[in-house]
């Protein structure tokens, strides 16, 4: 009797506490409570008394019950109660000493409180859970299996966030209050071997995303379902079928997708991180910025020849600008011109509305490694709508085959044509503003420094979004939350970075190549990637192939290959003899359809004939239907192509005369050809991201890549990253001269509190600061590394692309800004 007293007493104690504290608030708010001097237990104390108290609550509940799921869920409870008396008094002092790491006052933000706030997200979390399980308990269908999972991989998350607080703990005591990086020689291995091995898998899993906005966290888990299962479409030879199926088990299996996305972050290959950021540029994704995104009137490639061009310094000098030629030779380099409307002069063309005083010269992000300003269209459309600016995005080389330096040297090479070109892109180029997004961010920053070294004219502004300006894995605290980002893992960021800094620094990394001859030798010699079964084309590695002289590619030609490629190719070239930029529209070029889509184009055609056929929706627009059943004459069937690698054979044609047999045959013929085209499909895809339709046996090393994607490793993170980068004030800009620092525009920073890179932005903008530089930070709250990408899919991210054009409005002296005039000319 006096136990159901005492159980009945703790159900209206915690019955009461839970109305009395609901704990909404975001993670991010619930990190600015971080006060230095605070009498009394603070605020966010209660949010972890109350979570102790239900613990205890549904703990003391569970504990007579017998069964198996009843006792692990006892043990689960009291387990997480450890883990709070733990966590607590090691959160509490990270969150008082926080605050002295801030830029300002006005703008709290730095690596420690975000880990504050992860914390507290995720004792939210488990507050949440708790409170489920008190509520529904007694329930009859109550799914005791369920929750024994939720709450044991609460508390392993917990235990994890546990052992990060010890290595904070560590960097606190490697620097003096208000730096971020050690002011020592510390390594990454060092900052490690302080406390446990961390457990990632806990990240990855059932509580995946729980430190973000609701409003990301069903994408970002549907991207995390994406790695998992195009890593086996990657891996496993071909076979897209079996990968399709366990691909799905992935959806449901939360701990076998945080295995596989762990693993894939330790042991997957370069070459795997640049194919999947690639599928931002497929067909499909292509096509969804013109569908969703503003409208404008021009968005074009514009393909500038490597032949040298002059700049005037601002002391009246005239200097010559070489093309880029280190690693990978003469090169053409592609820029994307937008703008909501044609002005006249661009493109050669006459028009009413008059150049505009303003430009915006923008470098996309993608690690260094993948991506084009075509995968960044989606808020780049809405940036040139809202801004009536003409926007100019560098399509620069990637990395490793175009390493450090060479994607600086093109995008300091595109400024100066466009210094000279102003009237091609419409503008009078009175104020130039440069912006850019993570790796687009830093070219941009050392682009700056080169243009001041160079002393040619100097842009009037310059906007940094999430940006890497330290390239190198410094121990600071938001480095560490790499290791539990579902955009950005540990390993795929370290790989990133060591690519583009130093590719060769542990003797497995491909040759530097000299010469554009030298490439394309390799290009013929390399039957496969370094980690893969299907190698990787060049042309979706910063390497481009066909032939040596532009005089053997027709005008025709080289529309075609460049409206159908993406950014990252160039066609080699030893020969400069087109002197004039070709400026081609993506929607309107028109030439012969590359070797590489045949495969695509006969599945395209397959289902075209045999499956699809046409109608028109209420706006008039051609769409794809199901034909109807009917009889399919076998001899219209074309051959197949060479390239095509249809995994699904046709089903054989029995011979039967009777009627209801014919049916059935013709309507199992049908379904095959239907499997058969979308597997056909599927099949093309992979092989247009790969670069390669040819199946060959796996090495050794593949192997054993491909056996620790599916194993249970415990692993320190800095195992396979021991490497030093240099500190080239062109790779990091963090580490220029002052001198040259002092002479830096106006400078936006816009970054989130979850970003690995938000102490390389709150550092650069500190120390700006302190030569008396204007520079202003903002960090946003619970949004990813790389949220402008998703600025059509969250609300929160959009609100963060209408941020950043309300601070390229000022830097733009655009204040005044008016909506554009409606533009008579045809709008894409």
């Amino acid at each position: 009797m006096q136990f159901k007293l005492f159980t009945r007493s703790l159900r209206i104690a915690s019955s009461r506490l839970s109305k009395t504290m609901s704990f909404t608030e975001s993670p991010a708010k619930a990190s600015k409570c971080c006060e230095i001097c605070v009498e009394g237990p603070p605020p966010s104390y209660a949010m972890y008394e109350a979570l102790k108290d239900s613990c205890q609550n549904n703990a003391t509940y569970f504990q007579p019950d017998d069964s198996e799921n009843g006792q692990r869920l006892y043990q689960g409870f009291m387990t997480l109660i450890d883990h709070i008396d733990t966590v607590w008094p090691l959160v509490d002092h990270v969150r008082k000493v926080a605050p002295l790491y801030d830029f300002d006052t006005k703008c709290p933000g730095n690596g420690y409180r975000s880990f504050v706030s992860v914390v507290d997200s995720c004792v939210l979390h488990g507050l949440k859970l708790s409170r489920q399980v008190c509520t529904g308990r007694d329930a009859l269908l109550f799914r005791k299996g369920h929750f024994v999972k939720e709450i044991e991989a609460c508390s392993q998350l917990l235990a994890s966030l546990g052992t990060c607080l010890h290595h904070l703990h560590t960097l606190l005591s490697w620097a003096p209050p208000g730096e971020l990086f050690p002011t020592e020689p510390h390594t990454p291995e060092e900052l490690f071997a302080q406390a446990d091995t961390i457990n990632q898998y806990c990240f990855y899993g059932r509580c995946l995303g729980f430190q973000f906005l609701p409003s990301m966290r069903g994408i970002l888990k549907g991207i995390s379902i994406c790695m998992a299962g195009f890593s086996e479409a990657y891996y496993c030879h071909g076979n897209l079928i079996s990968s399709v199926w366990t691909g799905g088990q992935y959806l449901i299996d939360p701990e076998m997708r945080a295995r596989r996305i762990v693993n894939i972050s330790q042991s997957a290959s370069i070459e795997f991180c640049k194919a999947f950021w690639f599928l931002a540029e497929s067909e499909i994704m292509k096509r969804v910025p013109s569908l969703m995104s503003s409208t404008v009137a021009v968005n074009k490639m514009i393909t500038i020849p490597p032949e040298p061009l002059t700049a005037m310094t601002i002391d009246g000098r005239e200097i010559t600008i070489l093309p880029p030629t280190i690693h990978i030779g003469l090169q053409t380099l592609n820029v994307r011109l937008i703008s909501v409307n044609k002005r006249n002069g661009m493109g050669n063309e006459s028009s009413t509305i008059p150049p505009s005083d303003g430009v915006l010269f923008h470098c996309h992000g993608g690690g260094f490694v993948a991506q084009s300003s075509k995968s960044h269209e989606t808020y780049l459309r809405d940036w040139a709508a809202k801004l009536n600016v003409p926007i100019l995005s560098i399509d620069y080389s990637l990395a490793p085959q175009a390493p450090f330096p060479r994607a600086l040297e093109e995008v300091y090479y595109a400024y100066c044509w466009m210094l000279n070109n102003f009237k091609e892109i419409g503008t009078t180029g009175k104020r130039i503003v440069f912006a850019g997004d993570s790796a687009g961010a830093n070219l941009v920053a050392a682009c700056t420094l080169k243009v001041l070294t160079s002393g040619i004219r100097r842009p009037e502004g310059l906007f940094l979004a999430y940006a890497p300006l330290n390239v190198s894995f410094v121990p600071s605290p938001a480095r560490m939350l790499c290791l539990m980002d579902p955009v950005l893992p540990f390993g795929f960021m370290m790989r990133c970075l060591k690519a583009y800094a130093c590719p060769n620094s542990n003797g497995k990394g491909k040759e530097d190549k000299n010469t554009s001859s030298q490439n394309a030798a390799s290009n013929v010699t390399t039957p496969l990637d370094s980690n893969g079964f299907l190698k990787v084309s060049p042309s979706q590695e910063g390497i481009s192939e066909g032939p040596s002289s532009f005089e053997e590619v027709s005008p025709s030609d080289l529309a075609e290959l460049e409206a159908h490629k993406s950014g990252s190719e160039r066609r080699q070239s030893s020969d400069t003899t087109i002197s004039a930029a070709s400026l081609q529209s993506e929607h309107t070029a028109t030439g012969v359809t590359p070797q590489e889509d045949k495969s695509q184009q006969y599945v395209s055609d397959f289902l075209e004939r045999y499956v699809l056929d046409s109608d028109t929706d209420s706006e008039g627009r051609r769409i794809p239907v199901v034909k109807p059943n009917g009889n399919n004459d076998e001899s219209h069937r074309e051959p197949e192509s060479e390239n095509s690698s249809t995994l699904v054979g046709d089903a054989p044609l029995l011979e039967d005369q009777e009627p209801n047999k014919e049916h059935k045959k013709r309507m199992k013929t049908r379904i095959s050809e239907a499997a058969t085209g979308i597997m056909g499909a599927m099949s093309s895809r992979l092989a247009y991201i790969t670069g390669s339709n040819t199946i060959t046996r796996p090495t050794n090393e593949d192997l054993a890549v491909r056996t620790n994607l599916d194993a249970l490793l415990a692993r320190s993170p800095s195992d396979e990253f021991i490497f030093s980068v240099p500190r080239d004030p062109l790779l990091s800009p963090y580490w220029a001269d002052d001198e040259l620092l002092k002479m830096f525009p106006p400078v936006r920073i816009l970054t989130v509190h979850l970003d690995p890179c938000l102490d390389d932005c709150v550092m650069f903008a500190k120390k700006l600061k302190k030569l008396g530089n204007k520079v202003d930070i903002e960090v946003l709250e619970g949004l990813p590394h790389g949220f402008l990408n998703f600025s059509l899919m969250a609300k929160e991210a959009n609100e963060g692309s209408k941020l950043c054009i309300e601070r390229l409005k000022q830097l733009l002296n655009l204040e005044t800004f008016q909506s554009p005039p409606n533009a008579s000319d045809n709008q894409l």
